[in-house]
């Protein structure tokens, strides 16, 4: 079987950790445990997110005046190839020896007609004053969002058109490669009126881009992994009830946080209609389980009576 696990940010950084090379290791490590066993018995490709990565290197890199900012898609190639790096080795300890690995950066092409370039709303770096956030804005023509008391840098983040590296992601699956993959979403690129690639200001979600990744290598099988154990209907209510499983029209009668679960949701949507197969959502160490139908949150494209798991306590 081929299956896709798009690896949440708990996967990396738990949340309130500080950001060190020991924590995002330590994190790593179980991740790789919890897919350890997948990768044993199937193709697999991980993508992964990247945002407290890229902010920190941003945070870094402002300390040094010596020269302008490196931009986001250069950021996100950066990240890329040290996530990569600690998702190999991590998963290379536990698998055999023989089985090969491969980190490849990927390059996703967004449409500049996009409308989310008339609109930025996806926010990176630190919170800055409002003095200091409108230098920023008038010295790098940076747009920013109020963020509780302070403001943060706000940047478009477009869907995904197409990821450019899908044929050698698939000649290596076919070798039995354990392949790393659309980090982050990949780098973010555009054609320009003269039809040349470069590298834009954008952030590209990574459940989105995960799904095109998953239908584009023709998986069986599409995982979420997260922190949060399923999907809830009613969320922060008495009565919030945790989908086992339960078919795209029916998650479209409901609406979900678009900084959390919602992106989830439709990219689960995506999949499962374009293929026919189901696409999973749940928590990290459920991914093998998740595939069995034992946990998480289960989506598929024909009719299905919703079924709910049994309320806890």
């Amino acid at each position: 079987m081929r299956v896709v696990v798009a690896l949440g940010g708990n996967a990396l950084l738990k949340r309130g950790e500080p950001m060190t090379a020991e924590n995002q290791r330590a994190n790593v490590k179980r991740a790789c445990e919890a897919l350890a066993p997948v990768a044993n018995d199937n193709e697999i490709v991980i993508s992964h997110g990247n945002g407290p990565q890229v902010g920190l290197i941003a945070l870094q890199q402002s300390a040094y005046a010596g020269v302008e900012p490196y931009p986001l898609d250069v950021l996100g190639a950066q990240t890329e190839g040290m996530i990569g790096y600690v998702i190999e080795q991590e998963m290379g300890n536990l698998l055999p020896f023989e089985r090969p690995f491969a980190t490849i950066l990927s390059m996703t092409e967004v449409d500049p007609a996009d409308p989310a370039f008339r609109n930025p709303t996806k926010p990176i770096g630190p919170v800055y004053t409002k003095e200091d956030a409108d230098r920023m804005a008038s010295d790098k023509g940076w747009v920013f969002k109020a963020d509780g008391d302070g403001f943060r840098r706000v940047v478009p983040s477009p869907r995904p058109k197409r990821i450019f590296e899908i044929r050698p992601v698939k000649w290596l699956l076919e070798k039995g490669t354990v392949v790393i993959f659309a980090g982050g979403g990949g780098i973010p690129t555009m054609y320009g009126p003269d039809r040349k690639l470069s590298g834009i200001e954008a952030v590209i979600d990574k459940d989105l881009a995960s799904s095109l990744l998953a239908r584009e290598v023709g998986a069986d099988a599409f995982v979420m992994a997260t922190d949060a154990d399923a999907v809830y209907v009613g969320w922060g209510t008495p009565e919030a009830r945790a989908l086992k499983t339960v078919s795209v029209a029916e998650l479209g009668k409901y609406s979900f946080p678009a900084g959390s679960m919602g992106p989830k949701v439709q990219a689960a949507c995506e999949f499962a209609e374009a293929t026919g197969h189901a696409a999973c959502i749940g928590a990290l160490e459920d991914t093998a389980r998740m595939l069995r139908g034992e946990a998480g949150t289960k989506v598929v494209a024909t009719d299905a009576v919703t079924e709910y798991w049994p309320r806890k306590g």
